[in-house]
């Protein structure tokens, strides 16, 4: 199984330890893993900004990037999901079909792809999880209460494997922190509370680690921990389900 590694432009740039925690992840369950190195950002903030239609250089070269590929993986829910949305090409469309339909999030590759049965790690913290919107609700990666459909949740499926992790339980499990790419610039109040009130959950049931399926969330939430001098650690869940293991 030839599995291309694609890491969005803010973990490149930002956050390079996700990308090395997934690529160490994917490789201790066996997996053979690329990273093809023409890869750039994929567009995603030029189409949630509402400019899409600009978008067309970003497509061909992603599809020139991942094209022949047995999966593409990502520790991104958000960016996953725009690739699955909207990658098209006029004079490549077939090739950019079988990418949307091979793209996944690392967690869902995990669980419905490597259907993976136990993680050999060790992270012995009180952990919070934050299930992105995109992730939870574009993705399917959870149950949202909203839809009143039996619970599920992948990442939470992988963080029960990891051996001294204690979840803790929040009030609002599925509520969104706010961050939503440009809406957190244009309106930035509204971004703040709406992220300062997921901080409040976490310090109420008294978690040490915040983690989740998409760095952007995660960052957003951090900046705020940091601004509030708040005590808590912010990590990707793939660090998390990496964290312990031998290479």
């Amino acid at each position: 199984m030839r599995v291309a590694l694609f890491i969005p432009c803010y973990v490149d740039q930002f956050y390079p330890k996700v990308a090395i925690a997934t690529l160490r992840l994917l490789q201790h369950l066996g997996l053979d893993v690329h990273y093809p190195m023409q890869q750039t950002c994929c567009g995603q903030p030029m189409a949630n900004g509402g400019f899409e239609h600009l978008t067309g250089s970003c497509n061909s070269n992603f599809i020139k990037a991942f094209a022949g590929y047995d999966y593409i993986v990502s520790p991104s829910g958000s960016c996953v999901l725009h690739i699955k949305d909207h990658l098209h090409d006029d004079k490549q469309e077939a090739a950019a079909s079988t990418i949307r339909h091979k793209v996944y999030e690392l967690c869902e590759f995990l669980t419905d792809i490597v259907q993976v049965k136990s993680i050999k790690a060790s992270f012995p913290q009180k952990v919070a999880l934050h299930q992105g919107c995109h992730g939870q609700r574009g993705l399917k990666l959870a149950s949202s209460t909203e839809t009143v459909v039996p619970y599920f949740s992948k990442p939470v499926q992988l963080l029960k494997m990891v051996e001294g992790l204690e979840l803790v339980d929040l009030d609002r499990p599925d509520e969104c922190c706010g961050f939503g790419g440009t809406f957190c610039v244009t309106e930035e109040a509204v971004s703040s509370a709406m992220g300062l009130s997921r901080i409040d959950d976490y310090t109420k049931h008294q978690a040490t680690v915040i983690t989740g399926t998409d760095m952007s969330c995660l960052m957003h939430q951090e900046g705020l921990i940091k601004r509030k001098k708040l005590p808590f650690e912010v990590m990707h869940i793939s660090e998390v389900l990496a964290s312990g293991l031998a290479f």
